[in-house]
C-alpha cells in the first residue's frame, strides 16, 4: 500500500509512547492533530498498520521502534490526544472519529464480522443488499459467507453480483447503514477494511473469483443459475475464473499438469515479456532441460507477433480452465 504523508506521520507516532508522540505535537493545530487521530485509526481498524510499515517508517524519521506486540492502539491513541489536547478535546476528538471513519468507508465495520454470523444478517435481508454487500467484503469471506446462505439467497444474490456496478456510492452507503446496525446487535462490529469502487468488468473478475472459491457442487448451480439469468454474464464470468494474470497463485502441481501439453515453443512465445512473477513461476515448475529449450527458443525467436504471445498464454490458460472445470485446479493464495 503507498502511504500518504499523513498515514506515514500516524505510523511514526505508533513507534513511540504516548507521552513522546504527545511533546512531538504540542503546538500542533487541533485539526491536524484530528487528522492525525483519523489517519492512525483508519489504518489500525483497515488492517493496514503492520510491523513492516511501521518499521520503516521509523528507520527513516526515528531511531527505534516500540515492541509491535506489547503495543495497544486503543491507549495509545487515548493518551496521545488527551496528553496533547487534554481530556474534554480528546473526547470530541475521539467522538468524532468513527463518524469520519465510515464517511470514509461505509462498510469497514462490516468487513469485520465472522463469516457466520454476516450470513445469519444477511440471509433475511433482500438479495441486491446481498449482493452489495458481499461485492465490498474479500473474495474469501463472500465465498464462505455464499456457503452459509440458503440456496435461493445464494443465486439471487451472485446473479446480481453481475451487475452491482449500477448500484450508486447513495444506494450502497444506506445498505452499509442497514446492515451495520443489524451487526451491531450481535456485537461483531470490530476490525475493518478499505473500500473499493469498481468498474463493472472488475466486478464480474470478483464475482468469478468468489465463484472459484466455492465447493465444486455449489460452484456449478452457481453458474448454471448465472447463465439461466444471463448466458453472456454466465460465461465471463466462466472465463474470469481463471486468466493469465493468476498463473502465479496457481498451485504447482496444478500449473504442472497444464504445461505438460505446452512444447518449449509456446512457452517462449508466452513468457516474452510477460510479468516476472509469472516467468519465475512457469519456470520453477519445468524441468531444467525444459528451461534450456525455452532459454534456446528465446534465444532464436524474433519479435514474436502480439497474436502469437496471446495464442501460446491462451493455450496456457485454457489448460488451466479445463483442470478447474473438472474441480482440480488449486491456488496457493486465494
Amino acid at each position: 500500500m503507498a502511504l500518504t504523508g499523513k498515514q506515514k506521520a500516524a505510523l511514526l507516532l505508533t513507534s513511540l509512547d504516548p507521552a513522546t508522540a504527545a511533546e512531538l505535537l504540542k503546538g500542533v493545530d487541533a485539526r491536524i492533530v484530528q487528522e492525525l487521530a483519523v489517519e492512525l485509526s483508519y489504518l489500525d481498524a483497515a488492517g493496514q498498520r503492520n510491523a513492516r510499515q511501521t518499521t520503516e517508517v521509523a528507520r527513516q524519521f526515528c531511531s527505534s521502534l516500540q515492541n509491535e506486540s506489547s503495543f495497544q492502539f486503543k491507549n495509545f491513541l487515548h493518551e496521545m490526544l488527551k496528553n496533547t489536547v487534554g481530556d474534554e478535546k480528546a473526547r470530541q476528538i475521539q467522538s468524532g472519529i468513527q463518524e469520519l471513519l465510515q464517511k470514509r468507508d461505509p462498510f469497514m465495520a462490516i468487513r469485520s464480522a465472522d463469516s457466520q454470523t454476516l450470513a445469519t444478517v444477511l440471509e433475511t435481508e433482500h438479495p441486491q443488499a446481498v449482493a452489495v454487500v458481499l461485492s465490498e467484503v474479500s473474495p474469501k469471506k463472500s465465498s464462505e459467507v455464499l456457503g452459509l446462505l440458503g440456496e435461493g439467497v445464494r443465486v439471487s444474490a451472485i446473479s446480481r453480483m453481475t451487475a452491482i456496478g449500477g448500484v450508486t456510492p447513495e444506494a450502497k452507503a444506506r445498505i452499509a447503514q442497514m446492515v451495520r446496525t443489524r451487526l451491531e446487535t450481535f456485537g461483531a462490529a470490530q476490525k475493518t477494511g478499505t473500500a473499493v469502487q469498481v468498474h463493472p468488468d472488475q466486478s464480474l473478475r470478483k464475482v468469478a473469483i468468489i465463484v472459484r472459491n466455492l465447493d465444486k457442487e455449489v460452484r456449478d448451480g452457481v453458474l448454471q443459475a448465472i447463465v439461466q439469468k444471463d448466458r453472456e454474464a454466465g460465461r465471463k464470468v466462466t472465463d474470469l475464473m481463471v486468466i493469465w494474470e493468476d498463473v502465479p497463485q496457481v498451485g504447482d502441481r496444478s500449473l504442472q499438469q497444464a504445461l505438460r501439453g505446452i512444447d518449449e515453443r509456446q512457452l517462449a512465445a508466452a513468457l516474452h515479456e510477460a510479468d516476472p512473477e509469472v516467468v519465475r513461476k512457469v519456470r520453477s515448475n519445468i524441468s531444467e532441460r525444459a528451461a534450456a529449450m525455452v532459454d534456446e527458443e528465446t534465444s532464436l525467436m524474433s519479435a514474436p507477433k502480439k497474436e502469437d504471445i496471446r495464442a501460446a498464454r491462451d493455450k496456457i490458460v485454457s489448460s488451466l480452465r479445463d483442470l478447474n472445470h473438472k474441480g482440480e485446479l488449486t491456488f496457493e493464495e486465494e
